[in-house]
């Protein structure tokens, strides 16, 4: 379902936990035809992390995102 999905097609309302689950098993194998395959489902699960973040806390090492300090 999601593997034609593009960050402005995605409707995160609507993703279960399976969704989440089967972009990061693609994320996890790393075996794309293209590194843009690869950086789309990776905009897709920081995009999902940013707005149902429950449905993303097992796979944040997916993201290698940092807290930043703005202060």
């Amino acid at each position: 379902m999601m593997a034609t999905l593009t960050v402005e097609q995605l409707d995160v309302t609507r993703l279960t936990l399976a969704d989440v689950d089967e972009l990061a098993v693609r994320l996890e194998k790393d075996d794309y035809i293209n590194a843009f395959e690869g950086l789309n489902d990776w905009h897709l699960l920081r995009t999902i992390a940013f707005q149902r973040p429950e449905l993303v806390e097992p796979y944040l090492y997916l993201l290698d995102m940092e807290a930043f300090d703005e202060a």
